[in-house]
């Protein structure tokens, strides 16, 4: 047989059961992981083991519509068909320029009566993804409401399972210091929620394509078991689609490390390919902006004496990004609406008209003869029919001026969402509710027809769309930086440690790392507003917490202050070859390599908790044969997070894959490398 001249070399062998089994497998490409689909307690369940044991106990399925009732108890399986597929498909931008999908899919035809619906496995190496699809039937031909989602994950021997997550549904979304408890105090999480078992099993429950439906998360019932737990509109629905729908996936990510967690590409593949065509409009990069000065309070985003939305402010930033190669100055505040209590009123901000003191088109300009570009921002405080009203005039003046990537916010708290009905009536909305989601993604897709990238802030979770979607180049979705400029408290030493193996699992977050100032509010004293991290453990950020725009988030003179820690930063891409997470344990410590995009250089960043750590690290993942540079940014000896975040010894050494390197980490400290090939 002669396969087609493509990365889309898929094998597929088909294979058909017609009984009315009561059980049904399906095994991954290796044949370790296995899942177990039955209908013998009455009701569709599934179970995971891996190795022969147990990793997921026997879980409910199903759905439950208000006008069609039930969709779990009483049914069977009537038939399942399965076959596997082994593809690779190239990423325009990302984490890995090629990414293998290779899985075996099980389809499982379950009826009761007259109703039927199917559930939908693909089986990975590394963990499985499984979706519903109801199909048109008798009774369910329009309109259909969900009101319950039956779906479980029971943990084996959860009773002695360590787990981290951040609640649900709380006033803060997803902005929350991350909990690492015994898995039975994990009320109501959100996903990614990751665990780990006594026997050393690490585990990570998420979804994938979350496109037109609402956000999962996972409510505790008996102990646990994980149910999926919707969050619903303001009228109580849960999910409202037509009949013939298919769902979300969900997922769950299984490793024998904690790396194999990171190093799953789960998420991505469950995703639609890119449905934009030519994407060479989005462009990764490095970025300064107009944002840091606001949180420290010596600047504002409304009018006035302090505010930093100027022409002249702009243009001096535009300088600076230039002067150090970087591709784009973000400019908060320079739309009217940001006086007064714009975080309680959004439908105050204006979209399209600028404060006095910003001239678009002569900063544009400016920008465009220093070879950097504008990043605009949308604020919407959470008032969402003010913003889609004035969406196509706000793009289309981006557009005019050549800007190509745009920040977007829904700063509001959880389930204050502004949405005007079509009768004029004020309704208030989950940021993760389905009409969010559909409101997310509308605004992605009206930039996409303008070459226009959005980076959204106070987002629904990242569930992988950036596949289908290259656009949405990053998003936010748990604390970032500027908590450590006002938090109280801020940041702890292991939330990077946790981000690695919970929130980034999902995708990249714009974290804004790369504060160079890490004494603004004194040194020695830990209780203070500040990062809570060496500078060395800042510049490590950039390769250890992924995403294609990566922000210098300090003030430009505190990077001149540092110029040989500044050239780490100017040296650090943004957009890689492969990837590797080496070493690691949830919420302590983290090793993770990457190669530059079409470049034989490879970039390494290790970071720590509030632990110091000795960390032997071997560089067999560089390329056989090449001797390369290590130019190396690490903790000094007597560096502390502290007292003495400052003290970084910089030294370089040749060094080959066959070598190792001894790597000193201070408390919340870090290393970052860049290996230049020689």
């Amino acid at each position: 047989m002669r396969l087609p001249l493509s990365l889309y070399t898929a094998l597929l062998v088909v294979t058909s059961t017609q009984s009315y089994a009561e059980t049904v497998k399906v095994k991954s490409p290796d044949g370790k992981l296995v899942v177990t689909v039955s209908d013998d307690a009455n009701y569709p369940s599934y179970q995971v083991s891996l190795d022969g044991k147990p990793v997921i106990n026997t879980s409910r399925l199903g759905l439950t519509f208000k006008a069609q009732g039930e969709f779990s108890q009483g049914f069977s399986i009537k038939n399942s068909q399965q076959f596997s597929a082994d593809s690779t498909w190239q990423q325009p931008w990302g984490e890995a320029k090629n990414i293998r999908d290779n899985y075996q899919q099980l389809t499982v035809n379950f009826g009761h009566n007259n109703q039927k619906f199917d559930v939908i496995f693909k089986v990975y190496n590394e963990g499985i993804g499984f979706r519903y699809h109801v199909p048109k039937q008798v009774n369910m031909n329009g309109n259909v409401d969900i009101t319950n989602e039956f779906t479980e994950f029971s943990i084996a021997n959860a009773d002695k399972a360590q787990s981290w997550w951040i609640p649900a549904r709380g006033w803060n979304r997803y902005e929350y210091v991350y909990e690492n408890t015994p898995a039975f105090k994990a009320a109501h999480v959100h996903t990614p929620f990751t665990l780990k078992t006594e026997q050393g099993i690490h585990i990570s429950i998420h979804e994938a394509a979350l496109v037109d439906y609402a956000g999962m998360t996972l409510n505790q019932r008996r102990p646990g078991t994980f149910k999926a737990d919707l969050t619903p509109w303001s009228d109580g629905i849960l999910v409202k689609k037509q009949a013939g729908f298919t769902t979300p996936w969900r997922t769950i990510q299984i490793g024998r490390k904690a790396v194999d967690l990171v190093n799953s590409n789960i998420i991505l593949n469950l995703n639609e390919p890119n449905k934009l065509g030519d994407v060479s409009w989005v462009q990764p990069g490095k970025y300064v902006g107009i944002w840091w000065g606001m949180h420290l309070g010596e600047n504002t985003w409304g009018s006035g004496d302090k505010h930093g939305a100027t022409t002249s402010e702009a243009k001096r930033y535009m300088d600076f990004a230039a002067k150090n190669g970087f591709d784009g100055v973000l400019v908060e505040g320079w739309n009217i609406g940001w006086d007064g209590s714009w975080y309680e009123n959004g439908d105050v901000f204006n979209f399209s008209k600028a404060y006095d003191d910003f001239d678009f088109k002569e900063v544009t300009d400016y920008g465009k003869s220093k070879g950097v570009r504008l990043i605009g921002h949308h604020e919407t405080s959470g008032s969402v029919t003010n913003y889609r009203n004035q969406m196509d005039a706000a793009f289309d003046l981006y557009k005019k001026h050549g800007v190509t990537q745009v920040k977007t916010g829904y700063v509001a708290d959880g389930g204050q969402i502004k949405r005007v009905d079509e009768n004029g009536i004020v309704r208030h909305e989950w940021h993760d509710g389905q009409f969010m989601v559909n409101e997310y993604l509308h605004s992605v897709q009206q930039a996409a027809k303008r070459g226009i990238s959005i980076n959204t802030h106070e987002p629904v979770k990242d569930t992988g769309l950036r596949r289908t979607y290259p656009n949405w180049i990053a998003r936010e979705g748990a604390r970032g930086q500027e908590f450590n400029a006002w938090g109280t408290p801020p940041n702890p030493p292991e939330h990077v440690t946790n981000l690695i193996f919970t929130r980034m699992l999902s995708g990249p977050m714009d974290f804004t790392p790369g504060i160079f100032d890490l004494g603004f509010n004194g040194i020695g004293d830990a209780t203070v507003n500040r990062p809570q991290t060496t500078l060395a453990k800042q510049l490590a950020l950039y390769v250890v917490l992924y995403s294609p725009i990566q922000m210098a988030a300090d003030l430009p003179r505190n990077y001149d202050k540092r110029p040989a820690a500044m050239q780490f930063i100017n040296d650090v891409p943004t957009d890689w070859q492969t990837s590797i997470a080496v070493d690691g344990e949830v919420g302590d410590f983290a090793v993770i390599a990457r190669q530059q995009r079409d470049s034989d250089d490879w970039f390494l960043g290790a970071v720590t908790d509030e632990k110091a750590r000795q960390l032997t690290v071997k560089l067999d993942f560089l390329a056989t044969g090449k001797t390369y540079e290590a130019q190396i940014y690490r903790d000094g000896k007597d560096a502390d997070w502290v007292s003495k975040p400052y003290e970084m010894v910089i030294e370089n050494k040749k060094v080959t894959n066959k070598d190792s390197l001894n790597l000193p980490l201070a408390t919340s400290g870090g290393v970052a490398i860049r290996f230049k090939a020689l």
